[in-house]
C-alpha cells in the first residue's frame, strides 16, 4: 500500500508539474500576444508599402512618407510641346490612419492561438492595404476651366488677305476643345495611382477651309494700275487696269464679287456725268462695260471690259476698273460670285 500510494503521489506530482507548465506557457503566450498586439504582422503591407514588424504610429509615418507625400506630388498635364501643372496635393485627401487600421485588422479578427501560431512560426498573416484617399472634384473642375481658357480655340478658315499692300494667304486652324470627361477620368487615375504625367484629353474640329480650298482672290493695285489673280494662295496671272479718274477715285478696301454679268447691258446711274448719255445701252461695240462685268459689294463699282484700250494703264474711270476685252474674258472665267477683291493703294 505504501509503494502505491508514493506512486500516486509521483504521478500528482508530475501532473501538477504539467499543468504548472502548460498554465505558464500559456500566460506567457498570452502576455506576449498582449505585448504584441500593437505591432503589425508579417506580411502586412499599405499601397506596396511594407509595414510589418511596426507599431500604429511607425506605421502611419512610414505610409505618410511613401505613400501620402507622393501622391500629393504635382501631375504634369502634357498638351502638344505645351505643358500644365496639376498641384496634387490639394485635390486629394489620403486617409492614412484609416488604412493603418486596415491593416491592423487581420491580426485583431484573428483566434488568439492563430496568432500565436502565426507569430512562433513567423508565418505572414498581414494583408496588402489598397490606396484610401478622397478626390475633390470641385478643384479639379476648377483647374480644367483654367486649362481651357488657354486651350480651347475655335477652328477658323482659311482666307487671303492682304498685308503692307501685299497679298497673304492665312492658313487655317484647327479647333481644339478639351474633352473634360476624359481629361477627369484620366486625371482622377493619376492622381490614384500615383502617376505624375497624363496627356490632356482634346477634340479637335476641322476648319471648312483649308489652305487647298481657298479658290481665287483678287488684289488690285491703284497705284500700279494692275489687277493680280491669285489662287490657292499662290501668284496665277495679273493684268493692266484703268482705275478712277481722280474726280471718281476707285474705292479702297475689301470687297466681293456680287455678281457675273456676260455681255452686260449698261444702265444710266443717273450721274452729272452720264446726263448727255441715253438710259441705257445694250451690248455691243459701243456698251461701256465692254463683254463682261463682275460687279462688287460696292455700290457702282465694278471690274469690267472696255472698247477704250488706250485707258488701260491710266486713272480715267468713274471708279470702276477697266480691262482689256480679253483680259476681262479671261478672268471672268477664273472667278466666281464671292471671290475677294483686296483695292489697295
Amino acid at each position: 500500500m505504501r509503494r502505491a500510494s508514493l506512486l500516486v503521489r509521483i504521478i500528482a506530482l508530475i501532473g501538477a508539474i504539467a499543468l504548472f507548465l502548460i498554465a505558464g506557457g500559456g500566460a506567457f503566450a498570452i502576455a506576449d500576444d498582449y505585448l504584441t498586439r500593437e505591432i503589425l504582422p508579417e506580411g502586412a503591407s499599405v499601397a506596396g508599402v511594407d509595414v510589418s514588424g511596426l507599431t500604429r504610429e511607425q506605421a502611419r509615418e512610414r505610409v505618410t512618407a511613401d505613400v501620402a507625400e507622393p501622391l500629393a506630388e504635382p501631375v504634369t498635364v502634357v498638351h502638344g510641346d505645351r505643358s500644365f501643372t496639376l498641384n496634387a496635393g490639394s485635390m486629394i485627401s489620403v486617409d492614412v490612419a484609416g488604412m493603418v487600421e486596415t491593416a491592423f485588422a487581420p491580426r485583431g479578427d484573428a483566434l488568439l492561438p492563430y496568432r500565436i501560431a502565426d507569430r512562433v512560426l513567423v508565418r505572414p498573416s498581414g494583408e496588402d492595404v489598397p490606396v484610401s484617399l478622397t478626390l475633390d472634384r470641385t478643384e479639379i473642375a476648377a483647374w480644367l476651366d483654367e486649362v481651357a481658357e488657354s486651350v480651347d480655340t475655335t477652328p477658323s478658315d482659311a482666307t487671303m488677305t492682304v498685308e503692307a499692300e501685299v497679298m497673304v494667304a492665312v492658313p487655317s486652324r484647327t479647333g481644339e476643345t478639351v474633352d473634360r470627361e476624359e481629361t477627369t477620368a484620366l486625371l482622377e487615375e493619376a492622381l490614384t495611382a500615383g502617376d505624375k504625367t497624363v496627356e490632356l484629353a482634346v477634340l479637335y474640329t476641322e476648319p471648312e477651309v483649308t489652305e487647298d480650298d481657298l479658290g481665287p482672290a483678287i488684289l488690285v493695285d491703284i497705284s500700279e494700275r494692275r489687277l493680280y489673280l491669285w489662287d490657292d494662295g499662290a501668284l496665277v496671272k495679273d493684268y493692266g487696269v484703268a482705275v478712277g479718274a481722280p474726280g471718281f477715285p476707285t474705292p479702297r478696301g475689301n470687297f466681293r464679287i456680287v455678281e457675273k454679268r456676260y455681255m452686260p447691258t449698261w444702265s444710266n446711274p443717273g450721274s452729272a456725268w452720264a446726263a448727255g448719255m441715253p438710259r441705257s445701252i445694250p451690248p455691243g461695240p459701243n456698251n461701256p462695260l465692254g463683254t463682261r462685268a463682275l460687279n462688287l459689294d460696292a455700290p457702282g463699282i465694278r471690274i469690267h471690259g472696255t472698247s477704250k484700250d488706250s485707258s488701260i494703264g491710266t486713272a480715267a474711270s468713274h471708279g470702276c476698273m477697266r480691262m482689256h476685252r480679253w483680259d476681262i474674258e479671261d478672268l471672268y472665267d477664273r472667278v466666281q460670285v464671292g471671290t475677294p477683291v483686296f483695292i489697295v493703294k
